[in-house]
């Protein structure tokens, strides 16, 4: 129904509030830009932008095509450079997806040596939780994720295969004061009467859940924050203590410690995930993410 100028039209002239400003943009005459925007209405079936005194503004059914504009020009811009990336063998898009933790140091080392090594490959970066990161994975908006399967298990995903990439101690953070933290391991019976900061409990089966169970006893509060630097904050003013990955070791604050808990159940599994038919960059860079996880 609509042509791919128009909607790259339509996006700049959302994006910059004006034709003027959009007619600059893409090289446009001014009155281009009114004739093809007066074209696309029509097809559209109304008006997409109020004309001010100066510039314009979406209406809603303007701002919902805009949405679906940015959306369809990201996936033909993703499959061009993919088609040149499967003809070539090298180059182009890699969109890469991975955990909060993963984000502070093991993606990082493999992602500058990718840099060093193949610095034709550009890299575009997503945060996300584990399922949201398979999910996209699916929707063939990623080329590769880190994933895990903290702290409620690894969800299944149609056509994306994982390998394990390494073991993550959970360690407990608490502040420098607490009775506990000179001591080198820590019982979690021990805590039974702490506030733990979660981002998920009791709705779903957690390893936390399953720990504290399995020494016997319920967390006698959860409070329910999923950041870390909030989680750090917290456990820093003595407010509660919190499961950290050893991959977090590097960002913890000062005002904490890390310490061993003895259950030796309490370890996440960190995984490499891939299409079924994975992009040559996204191997290297799955080889270059064993080489940062080993010891």
């Amino acid at each position: 129904m609509f042509e791919t100028d128009a909607l790259r039209l339509l996006v700049a002239v959302a994006e910059t509030g004006s034709f003027t400003g959009a007619a600059s943009r893409l090289n446009y005459t001014q009155s281009a830009v009114s004739r093809r925007i007066a074209t696309l209405e029509q097809q559209a079936g109304g008006a997409l932008f109020e004309r001010l005194p100066r510039g314009v503004r979406a209406t809603p059914a303007g701002r919902a095509l805009h949405w679906h504009a940015v959306e369809v020009l990201d996936r033909l811009s993703r499959a061009e450079h993919e088609l040149a990336v499967l003809h070539t063998g090298h180059g182009g898009l890699l969109h890469v997806g991975a955990f909060a933790t993963a984000n502070i140091s093991l993606l990082p080392t493999a992602l500058r040596t990718l840099r060093e090594t193949r610095p034709d490959v550009e890299v575009v970066a997503v945060e996300g939780p584990t399922d949201t990161l398979l999910r996209r994975l699916e929707e063939a908006t990623l080329d590769i994720a880190v994933v895990s399967d903290y702290p409620s298990g690894l969800p299944q995903a149609e056509g994306v295969t994982t390998t394990v990439l390494c073991e993550d101690e959970l360690l407990v953070a608490l502040p420098r004061e607490h009775r506990l933290a000179g001591a080198e391991t820590v019982d979690l019976r021990e805590l039974r009467d702490e506030a733990w900061l979660q981002s998920a409990y009791g709705d779903r089966p957690t390893m936390l859940a399953d720990a504290c169970a399995r020494a016997g006893f319920t967390p006698r509060k959860i409070i329910r924050i999923a950041e870390w630097a909030g989680k750090f904050g917290y456990a820093g003013a003595g407010l509660g203590v919190a499961l950290v990955p050893s991959l977090a070791a590097r960002a913890v604050p000062d005002g904490l410690v890390l310490r061993h808990l003895s259950d030796p159940a309490l370890r996440r599994t960190v995984h490499v995930a891939l299409p079924l038919t994975p992009l040559p960059a996204a191997l290297r860079l799955r080889d270059l993410l064993h080489a940062a996880a080993s010891p």
